[in-house]
């Protein structure tokens, strides 16, 4: 499948708006970002990078913010329609907002969300 970067962003864009209000409002200091693929290489379609919110002590001023990054390539190479696309990163988000809030990926395994 093939999107432009611009369109794959608004995709994302409005996947988040698609999410329950609940899951986003304890997301504290958290900006979402897509870019192409992982600097290693790997074939993730998402990352959380931050401090679960269930391992954090003092938080908050003059911290940088944590990310929830969604891979482009990796989710365009997966899907064939624009439906599936949008499953899938819905899926990510999910998954990865869950990290956010401290579940592991056995968890989000079970619950259907990896």
């Amino acid at each position: 499948m093939e999107m432009s970067p611009e369109d794959f962003e608004d995709l994302v864009s409005d996947e988040l708006d698609r999410l329950p209000e609940d899951m986003l409002a304890g997301l504290d200091n958290v900006v979402f970002v897509v870019e192409d693929e992982p600097e290693d290489g790997s074939d993730l379609f998402g990352v959380y990078d931050g401090i679960a919110a269930t391992e954090r002590g003092q938080y908050g001023f003059g911290e940088l913010p944590d990310r929830i990054v969604v891979f482009r390539n990796a989710h365009l190479a997966e899907c064939g329609t624009e439906d599936e696309l949008r499953d899938e990163v819905h899926t990510t988000l999910v998954h990865e907002i869950g990290h956010f809030y401290g579940i592991d990926d056995d968890r989000l395994h079970e619950l259907g969300w990896a």
